[in-house]
């Protein structure tokens, strides 16, 4: 009985030792690369244990000042809460109303002229790239202190993060039923209406409460701006040392948050 060597030939195990020690020093490189570039970011940003540990005592006498909550505080900030709460809801209801078009005229396979969607695509661009916070600064210096400026800002950056996504999820849309219904001599509207919709919207809606569950936050950061709600108030509250309304409004921000976050996501397993 004869036996096949089967061990590689010293060509090939040279080879796989190249490529081996070729991957270890690419990912020692890239390790270093990582920690250079962690490192600087430290730096610039002024990263320090030791100011964080010295400041540990500061931070523990604020709590101490802030328990218990001011409980007497209760009754005049239910006001604030629900224009906090409201601020939320139209801002992403006229936000998403107006991310339709702009997911519609963004998408390829709905548009195919390329000057019209790179238009569209570039109003998407500039309604995300500029952030919710100086959208609610620009409006507060147009139309004044209050809860509207809130709502303006929500609205013009819920439009862009709902027509980005929307447009994605268009062009991701299977064709074919769409396709097939154009064969069969359908229109553009009634492709729309009774192809694409239907489609598109348990997911877009969705999207539409998980974008309400993160204005709900936007509006109380918004506040600190002068946009109203119980952002504003927090930050009147901080801004007089009165730690235990602090307190008292965190508690009350924490409990609406984690209420719109249940519901929301009980809804969207309930739809999806």
């Amino acid at each position: 009985m004869t036996h096949t060597d089967i061990r590689p030939a010293p060509q090939s195990r040279s080879a796989a030792i190249s490529r081996f020690s070729s991957g270890a020093l690419l990912g020692w490189g890239g390790a270093v690369i990582l920690a250079i570039v962690l490192a600087q970011a430290a730096h610039n940003t002024q990263v320090s244990p030791t100011n964080l540990v010295t400041g540990a005592g500061r931070i523990v006498d604020i709590v101490q000042r802030a328990v218990p909550p001011d409980w007497s505080q209760l009754p005049a900030e239910w006001g604030p809460t629900r224009e906090t709460i409201d601020i939320a809801l139209i801002g992403t209801a006229l936000g998403a109303i107006m991310a339709c078009p702009l997911a519609l005229l963004s998408a390829r396979t709905i548009v195919p002229n390329p000057i019209i969607r790179t238009l569209a695509r570039s109003a998407v661009a500039l309604l995300r790239a500029v952030p919710d916070l100086v959208w609610a600064l620009i409006f507060v210096t147009a139309v004044g202190l209050g809860p509207f400026p809130g709502v303006l800002s929500l609205i013009l950056h819920t439009a862009g993060m709902l027509g980005r996504l929307g447009a994605e999820m268009i062009e991701d849309m299977d064709v074919m039923p769409m396709e097939a219904m154009e064969l069969a001599g359908a229109n553009r509207l009634q492709i729309f209406v009774h192809g694409i919709v239907p489609t598109l919207m348990p997911s877009m809606f969705g999207l539409i409460l998980y974008r309400l569950d993160e204005n709900l936050r936007c509006s109380l950061v918004l506040g600190f701006v002068g946009a109203g709600g119980l952002g504003f108030q927090l930050f009147t509250a901080i801004s007089l040392f009165q730690y235990r309304t602090a307190s008292l409004l965190l508690l009350m921000i924490l409990i609406i948050v984690l209420l719109v976050e249940t519901s929301s996501s009980y809804i969207r397993k309930k739809i999806l």
